[in-house]
């Protein structure tokens, strides 16, 4: 009889840690599903930075970009006819609502813009400090000792993915690195891929795809470190985010699978 009653003890005890290594083992499956690794997440972390970057940078113009472009002289009269009248602007983008703006010259599909006088320039393919030497030599047979200042009005770029705040952000001065755009996107989410920044550049109809790594010093000296205008940066989510997002419509459903299997085992196993 004692005998008998050990067995059914054993059995019992068998049963339990069946059981309790089954829950563990959901527990387990869980963790590694949503855990993420732990490396990559540091800006520069390949060495000290020694890099010198290109301090020279000048975005080229392209055809969509809106100039402006504005002809002075000691001779106020003499610069009229080549200067737009300024108009005032409540919905412009970069101007607060009532100051007086400049109209712009829009680029054409042939990279050119129709400039008073003169007629059709070629604009595109030039930053604005060499179309101002270009323009400015034209305008000498009119205007003595022109000075002329041309800025791109529309210089945008756009930060999407994992960023605390995505979107399209007007830059005044035509000057952003990759890492201010990614400040005024808030940073990334720990869940972004620092290795594998997709950079979006449209010149001219052409669409070029960069992948950035900004865990890289290199960064810092290569072609990409200044943004140009129209730039999209997509900032990829990691496993671990994608894993998420896919358990998170499912979770509720696959915790009631799981104690429904638990429920069946204890029933089945007494």
């Amino acid at each position: 009889m004692p005998i008998k009653k050990n067995y059914i003890c054993r059995k019992e005890r068998m049963k339990k840690k069946k059981n309790n290594n089954f829950i563990k083992l959901i527990f387990i499956l869980l963790l590694t599903y949503s855990c993420a690794s732990k490396k990559n997440y540091h800006y520069f972390n390949s060495g000290n930075i020694s890099q010198e970057t290109n301090n020279n940078f000048s975005p080229k113009i392209k055809t969509g970009d809106l100039l402006d472009i504005q002809v002075l002289s000691f001779n106020k009269e003499s610069v009229e006819p080549f200067n737009l009248p300024i108009i005032n602007s409540n919905i412009r983008a970069g101007y607060s609502n009532g100051i007086s703006a400049q109209a712009g010259y829009l680029v054409d599909e042939n990279g050119n813009v129709s400039f008073p006088v003169i007629g059709d320039l070629k604009v595109s393919d030039y930053s604005t400090i060499e179309l101002a030497d270009i323009l400015k030599n034209k305008l000498k047979d009119y205007v003595q000792d022109p000075i002329v200042h041309i800025k791109i009005e529309n210089f945008k770029i756009t930060v999407l993915g994992e960023v605390r705040n995505p979107g399209t952000f007007q830059i005044p001065n035509e000057r952003i690195t990759i890492f201010e755009a990614i400040g005024l996107a808030g940073d990334l989410t720990i869940n972004g891929i620092r290795k594998e920044i997709t950079l979006i550049r449209d010149f001219n109809g052409k669409k070029e795809e960069v992948l950035i790594n900004l865990t890289s010093k290199d960064l810092i000296s290569s072609n990409y470190y200044y943004l140009s205008q129209n730039d999209v940066l997509y900032v990829k989510p990691n496993q671990a985010k994608v894993n998420s997002s896919t358990m998170s419509s499912s979770y509720g459903m696959f915790i009631s699978i799981a104690s429904l299997i638990i429920t069946t085992i204890n029933v089945l196993t007494k």
